[in-house]
Protein backbone atom coordinates (compact mmCIF):
# COMPACT_ATOMS: atom_id res chain seq x y z
CA UNK A 1 0.00 0.00 0.00
CA UNK A 2 1.49 3.45 -1.31
CA UNK A 3 1.79 5.80 1.46
CA UNK A 4 1.13 9.62 1.27
CA UNK A 5 1.85 12.40 3.43
CA UNK A 6 -0.16 15.39 3.84
CA UNK A 7 1.95 17.71 1.90
CA UNK A 8 2.33 15.25 -0.89
CA UNK A 9 -2.25 15.82 -1.04
CA UNK A 10 -1.44 19.51 -1.13
CA UNK A 11 0.68 18.67 -4.08
CA UNK A 12 -2.41 16.22 -6.11
CA UNK A 13 -5.13 19.12 -5.22
CA UNK A 14 -2.67 21.69 -6.35
CA UNK A 15 -2.41 19.57 -9.78
CA UNK A 16 -6.00 18.95 -9.78
CA UNK A 17 -6.67 22.30 -9.49
CA UNK A 18 -4.64 23.76 -12.30
CA UNK A 19 -5.72 20.57 -14.68
CA UNK A 20 -9.18 22.01 -13.73
CA UNK A 21 -8.73 25.68 -14.55
CA UNK A 22 -6.81 24.31 -18.24
CA UNK A 23 -9.77 22.70 -18.83
CA UNK A 24 -12.28 25.66 -18.36
CA UNK A 25 -9.95 27.77 -20.79
CA UNK A 26 -10.03 24.95 -23.07
CA UNK A 27 -13.56 24.68 -23.02
CA UNK A 28 -13.87 28.50 -23.67
CA UNK A 29 -11.59 28.88 -26.58
CA UNK A 30 -13.73 25.98 -28.08
CA UNK A 31 -16.70 28.56 -27.56
CA UNK A 32 -14.54 30.94 -29.01
CA UNK A 33 -13.59 29.44 -31.96
CA UNK A 34 -16.88 28.50 -32.68
CA UNK A 35 -17.96 32.17 -32.41
CA UNK A 36 -15.26 32.42 -34.93
CA UNK A 37 -17.39 30.02 -37.54
CA UNK A 38 -20.17 31.98 -37.06
CA UNK A 39 -18.39 35.34 -37.94
CA UNK A 40 -17.24 33.62 -41.28
CA UNK A 41 -20.52 31.96 -41.65
CA UNK A 42 -22.04 34.91 -41.42
CA UNK A 43 -20.06 37.30 -44.30
CA UNK A 44 -19.89 33.51 -46.57
CA UNK A 45 -24.17 33.81 -46.23
CA UNK A 46 -23.99 37.66 -47.08
CA UNK A 47 -21.47 37.05 -49.80
CA UNK A 48 -23.67 34.15 -51.56
CA UNK A 49 -26.52 37.07 -51.43
CA UNK A 50 -24.52 39.30 -53.47
CA UNK A 51 -23.29 36.59 -55.87
CA UNK A 52 -27.23 35.55 -56.58
CA UNK A 53 -27.67 39.01 -57.22
CA UNK A 54 -25.07 39.13 -59.48
CA UNK A 55 -26.15 36.18 -61.45
CA UNK A 56 -29.29 37.22 -61.78
CA UNK A 57 -27.95 40.24 -63.26
CA UNK A 58 -25.84 38.90 -65.59
CA UNK A 59 -28.34 35.97 -66.80
CA UNK A 60 -30.82 38.79 -67.01
CA UNK A 61 -28.13 41.15 -69.38
CA UNK A 62 -27.43 38.08 -71.43
CA UNK A 63 -31.12 37.00 -72.15
CA UNK A 64 -31.97 40.84 -73.23
CA UNK A 65 -29.16 40.43 -75.64
CA UNK A 66 -30.49 37.12 -76.86
CA UNK A 67 -34.38 39.12 -77.06
CA UNK A 68 -32.08 42.03 -79.07
CA UNK A 69 -30.64 39.57 -81.59
CA UNK A 70 -34.31 38.14 -81.62
CA UNK A 71 -35.79 41.34 -82.37
CA UNK A 72 -33.20 42.44 -84.62
CA UNK A 73 -34.03 39.15 -86.72
CA UNK A 74 -37.57 39.71 -86.81
CA UNK A 75 -37.52 43.04 -87.96
CA UNK A 76 -35.57 42.09 -91.26
CA UNK A 77 -37.96 39.64 -91.59
CA UNK A 78 -40.79 42.14 -91.20
CA UNK A 79 -38.96 44.54 -93.31
CA UNK A 80 -38.72 41.45 -96.19
CA UNK A 81 -42.28 40.80 -96.21
CA UNK A 82 -43.16 44.16 -96.40
CA UNK A 83 -41.00 44.12 -99.24
CA UNK A 84 -43.12 41.32 -100.63
CA UNK A 85 -46.18 42.65 -100.23
CA UNK A 86 -45.65 45.30 -102.53
CA UNK A 87 -44.89 42.52 -105.66
CA UNK A 88 -48.34 39.97 -104.63
CA UNK A 89 -50.61 39.89 -107.54
CA UNK A 90 -53.80 38.22 -106.10
CA UNK A 91 -55.79 39.08 -103.08
CA UNK A 92 -54.56 35.82 -101.29
CA UNK A 93 -51.23 36.23 -101.71
CA UNK A 94 -51.72 39.81 -100.09
CA UNK A 95 -53.66 38.39 -97.46
CA UNK A 96 -51.35 35.53 -96.89
CA UNK A 97 -48.57 38.26 -96.67
CA UNK A 98 -50.47 40.36 -94.25
CA UNK A 99 -51.04 37.34 -92.13
CA UNK A 100 -47.11 36.68 -91.79
CA UNK A 101 -46.23 40.37 -90.89
CA UNK A 102 -48.74 40.43 -87.96
CA UNK A 103 -47.11 37.31 -86.85
CA UNK A 104 -43.70 38.79 -86.78
CA UNK A 105 -45.37 41.58 -85.24
CA UNK A 106 -46.47 39.41 -82.47
CA UNK A 107 -43.18 37.62 -81.53
CA UNK A 108 -41.30 40.75 -81.70
CA UNK A 109 -44.24 42.31 -79.04
CA UNK A 110 -43.93 39.58 -76.75
CA UNK A 111 -40.13 39.70 -77.16
CA UNK A 112 -39.80 43.34 -76.25
CA UNK A 113 -42.19 42.75 -72.77
CA UNK A 114 -39.26 39.79 -72.05
CA UNK A 115 -37.01 42.73 -72.87
CA UNK A 116 -39.16 44.95 -70.55
CA UNK A 117 -39.58 42.07 -67.79
CA UNK A 118 -35.29 41.33 -68.02
CA UNK A 119 -34.59 44.85 -67.36
CA UNK A 120 -36.97 45.20 -64.53
CA UNK A 121 -35.29 42.14 -63.17
CA UNK A 122 -31.38 43.89 -63.50
CA UNK A 123 -32.77 47.37 -61.84
CA UNK A 124 -34.12 45.33 -58.74
CA UNK A 125 -31.19 43.44 -58.64
CA UNK A 126 -28.72 46.21 -59.41
CA UNK A 127 -30.73 48.07 -55.80
CA UNK A 128 -30.72 45.64 -54.05
CA UNK A 129 -26.68 44.89 -54.93
CA UNK A 130 -26.15 48.37 -53.88
CA UNK A 131 -28.08 48.30 -50.70
CA UNK A 132 -26.23 44.54 -49.87
CA UNK A 133 -22.86 45.98 -50.24
CA UNK A 134 -23.74 49.38 -48.00
CA UNK A 135 -24.56 46.99 -45.48
CA UNK A 136 -21.84 44.39 -46.28
CA UNK A 137 -19.75 47.24 -45.25
CA UNK A 138 -21.26 47.81 -41.91
CA UNK A 139 -21.30 44.39 -41.53
CA UNK A 140 -17.56 42.96 -42.33
CA UNK A 141 -16.09 46.24 -39.82
CA UNK A 142 -18.30 44.89 -37.00
CA UNK A 143 -17.49 41.00 -37.68
CA UNK A 144 -13.68 42.29 -38.05
CA UNK A 145 -13.73 43.87 -34.81
CA UNK A 146 -15.24 41.05 -33.20
CA UNK A 147 -12.89 38.66 -35.00
CA UNK A 148 -9.84 40.57 -33.44
CA UNK A 149 -11.29 40.26 -30.00
CA UNK A 150 -12.19 36.81 -30.26
CA UNK A 151 -8.18 35.88 -31.76
CA UNK A 152 -6.71 38.01 -28.55
CA UNK A 153 -8.70 36.13 -26.43
CA UNK A 154 -7.65 32.88 -28.32
CA UNK A 155 -4.35 33.71 -27.99
CA UNK A 156 -4.57 35.03 -24.12
CA UNK A 157 -6.23 31.84 -23.37
CA UNK A 158 -3.74 29.32 -25.23
CA UNK A 159 -0.57 31.17 -23.38
CA UNK A 160 -2.55 30.66 -20.16
CA UNK A 161 -2.87 27.22 -20.91
CA UNK A 162 1.04 26.94 -21.79
CA UNK A 163 1.76 28.69 -18.35
CA UNK A 164 -0.51 26.33 -16.47
CA UNK A 165 1.12 22.82 -18.04
CA UNK A 166 4.80 24.49 -17.59
CA UNK A 167 3.26 25.23 -13.69
CA UNK A 168 2.06 21.59 -13.65
CA UNK A 169 5.18 20.17 -14.86
CA UNK A 170 7.29 22.01 -12.04
CA UNK A 171 4.81 21.01 -9.48
CA UNK A 172 4.65 17.30 -10.32
CA UNK A 173 8.66 17.18 -9.98
CA UNK A 174 7.99 17.33 -5.70
CA UNK A 175 6.10 14.19 -5.90
CA UNK A 176 6.92 10.50 -5.78
CA UNK A 177 6.26 9.26 -9.61
CA UNK A 178 4.73 6.20 -8.19
CA UNK A 179 2.18 8.53 -6.22
CA UNK A 180 1.82 10.73 -9.53
CA UNK A 181 0.95 7.75 -11.78
CA UNK A 182 -1.50 6.27 -9.31
CA UNK A 183 -3.00 10.18 -9.51
CA UNK A 184 -2.97 9.70 -13.66
CA UNK A 185 -4.68 6.08 -13.46
CA UNK A 186 -7.83 7.15 -11.53
CA UNK A 187 -8.11 10.40 -13.08
CA UNK A 188 -8.17 8.01 -16.85
CA UNK A 189 -10.61 5.46 -15.19
CA UNK A 190 -13.15 8.43 -13.60
CA UNK A 191 -12.96 10.73 -16.47
CA UNK A 192 -11.87 13.87 -14.43
CA UNK A 193 -11.13 15.07 -11.13
CA UNK A 194 -8.86 11.66 -9.61
CA UNK A 195 -8.78 12.98 -6.29
CA UNK A 196 -11.91 14.73 -3.26
CA UNK A 197 -12.00 15.96 0.20
CA UNK A 198 -14.03 13.44 2.40
CA UNK A 199 -16.38 15.73 4.77
CA UNK A 200 -18.31 13.92 7.87
CA UNK A 201 -17.76 10.56 6.41
CA UNK A 202 -18.90 11.49 3.04
CA UNK A 203 -16.64 11.41 -0.56
CA UNK A 204 -16.95 15.05 -1.99
CA UNK A 205 -16.30 13.46 -5.58
CA UNK A 206 -19.44 11.15 -5.99
CA UNK A 207 -21.04 12.47 -2.61
CA UNK A 208 -21.32 8.88 -1.28
CA UNK A 209 -20.70 8.00 2.31
CA UNK A 210 -18.06 6.11 2.61
CA UNK A 211 -17.63 3.35 5.65
CA UNK A 212 -16.73 4.75 8.71
CA UNK A 213 -13.47 2.17 9.15
CA UNK A 214 -12.32 4.02 5.73
CA UNK A 215 -13.28 7.30 7.70
CA UNK A 216 -11.52 6.45 10.36
CA UNK A 217 -8.28 5.13 8.88
CA UNK A 218 -8.52 8.10 7.00
CA UNK A 219 -7.75 10.59 9.75
CA UNK A 220 -5.27 8.37 11.32
CA UNK A 221 -2.82 6.84 9.14
CA UNK A 222 -0.92 8.48 6.31
CA UNK A 223 -2.25 5.30 3.49
CA UNK A 224 -3.25 5.78 -0.07
CA UNK A 225 -7.03 5.33 0.31
CA UNK A 226 -9.74 5.28 -2.10
CA UNK A 227 -12.90 5.92 -2.00
CA UNK A 228 -15.25 2.49 -2.50
CA UNK A 229 -17.66 3.90 -4.56
CA UNK A 230 -16.47 6.24 -7.36
CA UNK A 231 -12.27 5.02 -6.86
CA UNK A 232 -10.94 8.44 -6.00
CA UNK A 233 -7.94 9.56 -3.97
CA UNK A 234 -9.69 10.69 -1.10
CA UNK A 235 -8.15 12.99 1.87
CA UNK A 236 -9.58 14.71 5.29
CA UNK A 237 -8.88 17.98 5.66
CA UNK A 238 -8.02 18.74 9.57
CA UNK A 239 -10.29 21.96 10.54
Amino acid sequence: MLKISKNEIDILVELQEIEIKTEIIKSEISKVSGKLDKVDSELKSFESEMAEEEKIINDSKQKYRSCETDVQVNNEKAQKSTEKLKLVKTNKEYQSSLKEIDEIKEISSKIEDEMLHYLEQIEIAEKNIIKQKENYSVLAEKLKQEKDIIIKETEQGRKEISQLENEWKTISQKIDPKLLNKFSIVKEMVSGRAIAEVKDAVCLGCNMQIPPQTYNELQRTDRLEFCPHCQRIIYWEKT
